[in-house]
């Protein structure tokens, strides 16, 4: 029998704060608890909340990013993208924007236009991952990944994965990543059950973004916006729904490189910033 992961903890959001006039969001880590969860940067889990309807997209103005990659999930509502790549999409819910900033993009993230029109509920997260040393100045990309085309793994009646990126049962999912990068949307009904797989020595982590489950038949993580880090040791998680739940399972092969942040760079050292910082004054990273 494969061995279990162990639960480190259960911790909530760090803070909540507005990014822009769109998103108020959650920060689930970093935060007292979680610091380092390499190569995963930073959670924010952005509503659920209702907006009403109208005249001007919310969210937030162009703004750069250099040496990492945003991955947007969209659960309610829609969120345009346009970046100084030439790239634009608009995500609906079950989408996934995968976007490496890599040497350096500047964009901007709107509600989309006919959600703007008729409000509605609004619910997304944003998740944030590194890139190796190697990788950071290599030329950006952009993945519009659709409800559509992402594969499911199910679990029996009340449980099923949606894979993102990774592999899990042999299923892998569409997302290009440049480390070894799982991540999994996993939707259950009252006393739907799902034993994960995931690989030994990475660093792993249940987020709960909402509902309420019981992991390895012991921990509980209950409410919106709880994360619960795992042991690398062990290959295996068990999750049992005591409600409705929606859960998004992390792990990665963590990176073994310093890491020097300030705001929307993401490098390896303080001089790394200063020219980043530098290249976005000077319009380097390009203009939309």
């Amino acid at each position: 029998m494969s061995e279990q992961k162990k639960v480190l903890g259960v911790y909530g959001a760090a803070s909540s704060h507005w990014v822009g006039d769109g998103f108020p969001v959650r920060t689930v880590f970093p935060s007292a608890g979680v610091r380092e969860l390499s190569p995963f940067l930073m959670l924010d889990y952005a509503g659920p909340v209702r907006f009403e309807p109208s005249s001007r997209p919310r969210g937030v103005e162009q703004h750069p990013h250099r040496g990492f990659e945003t991955v947007t999930i969209a659960y309610q509502g829609s969120v345009d993208h346009r970046d100084s790549g030439g790239n634009s999409g608009t995500i609906h819910p079950g989408d996934v924007q995968w976007m490496t900033a890599a040497s350096g993009v500047v964009h901007e993230e709107k509600h989309g236009k006919d959600f703007t029109a008729r409000g509605g509920d609004f619910e997304m997260v944003q998740l944030w991952v590194n890139l190796p040393a190697a990788q950071k100045m290599s030329k950006p990309r952009y993945q519009g990944i659709l409800n559509a085309e992402i594969p499911r793994v199910e679990f029996g009646a009340g449980a099923y994965a949606r894979i993102i990126a990774g592999e899990l049962n042999g299923v892998e999912g569409p997302a290009k990543t440049f480390t070894p990068v799982n991540v999994f949307d996993v939707r259950l009904e009252p006393g739907g059950k799902a034993e994960l797989h995931l690989p030994a020595g990475q660093n792993s982590a249940l987020v709960l973004l909402r509902g309420e489950i019981a992991v390895n038949g012991s921990a509980t993580l209950k409410g919106a916006a709880q994360i619960a880090p795992l042991s690398p040791s062990g290959e295996t998680v068990a999750i049992e729904a005591k409600a409705e739940s929606l859960v998004l399972v992390l792990s990665g092969e963590p990176i073994h490189e310093p890491v020097a942040s300030y705001g929307p760079f993401v490098m390896n050292t303080q001089a790394e910033l200063r020219q980043a910082v530098e290249d976005y004054q000077a319009g380097r990273l390009g203009r939309l």
